[in-house]
């Protein structure tokens, strides 16, 4: 079977329905009500117009990444790939883009958070050379109730 190529891109609004349909697909992922929708999306893109990615594959989205930062710090969400397609260095390109992405911005630091139960997720993160932090503490406040996350199953 021949390989097809995988074209890695900026993750524009168009994207969200295909994006949202793989973040759904993976099991174990996080989504919240706000931030994941559709208007809390394109607020993100908008605020980070070129730093977001997609692994595209004839015509299906099989990876996505939300990039962005506060001017300081570059931090990565929902970072995924298809289950199907892992293990191709899909992740890590999509990765790479975003580091560039971010040193244009002249970002020298950049962050992630991952479920301490995502045995994938964790073991990718290492691989690729990521430190896992042990010095500090991360807090959460929610703002907005309504504001739910809620696991796939």
């Amino acid at each position: 079977m021949a390989e097809t190529t995988v074209a890695i891109r900026t993750m524009r609004i168009e994207d969200y329905d295909k994006v949202y349909a793989l973040w759904m697909s993976i099991h174990g992922f996080g989504i919240r009500s706000m931030d994941d929708s559709r208007e809390g999306i394109e607020r993100f893109l908008k605020r980070n117009p070129t730093a977001s990615v997609v692994a595209e594959e004839k015509g299906r989205i099989i990876g996505a990444i939300l990039c962005g930062h506060d001017g300081r710090r570059g931090c990565l969400y929902h970072v995924c790939v298809a289950e199907e397609h892992r293990r191709r260095g899909i992740g890590k390109a999509m990765v790479v883009h975003c580091m560039n992405e971010l040193k244009k911005e002249q970002i020298n630091k950049v962050s992630l958070i991952a479920f301490t139960q995502n045995d994938i997720g964790n073991a990718f993160w290492k691989t690729i050379g990521w430190t896992k932090r042990e010095d500090l503490n991360y807090y959460d406040f929610t703002l907005n109730e309504a504001n739910i996350t809620a696991f796939n199953k």
